[in-house]
């Protein structure tokens, strides 16, 4: 028969990751921390699943704050990088677009030439001489 262990409340579970996080420098598991309360794998993430979805947000860091360091700056060159290729992006559509309406100023200044060209011409009178 298995043995009752009763549950933390959640200001107890709180506590406990504060404490890993300040013995180990970076959020625990949801595997540690059950661990720590004395708490089945299963029967922690049942009962808290909430702390459980924070716990997998968390980034997971090395004890030194090098590696969120490192984190941090991926995500800002991520983003940086998003933002640069959205801009290219617009400044692409827009090249595309000025090529296409050159395209067809060019169609109609061709077509215009062709209809000019087939004017006669009337040759000029020579300037009379004086003298």
């Amino acid at each position: 028969m298995s043995h009752h262990v009763p549950l933390p409340s959640e200001l107890e579970v709180r506590a406990a990751i504060d404490a890993a996080r300040i013995e180990t420098g970076r959020t625990p598991s949801a595997l540690a921390l059950a661990t720590r309360l004395g708490l089945a794998n299963t029967t922690f993430r049942r009962n808290f699943p909430d702390v459980c979805a924070e716990l997998g947000r968390a980034p997971r860091a090395a004890a030194d704050t090098g590696a969120l360091d490192a984190y941090t700056r991926l995500q800002e060159d991520n983003a940086r990088l998003r933002r640069r290729n959205r801009e290219l992006t617009e400044h692409v559509d827009l090249a595309v677009a000025t090529i296409q309406r050159l395209a067809i100023d060019n169609s109609r200044l061709h077509t215009a030439l062709a209809e000019a060209q087939q004017v006669t011409r009337l040759p000029r009178a020579a300037p009379a001489r004086r003298g």
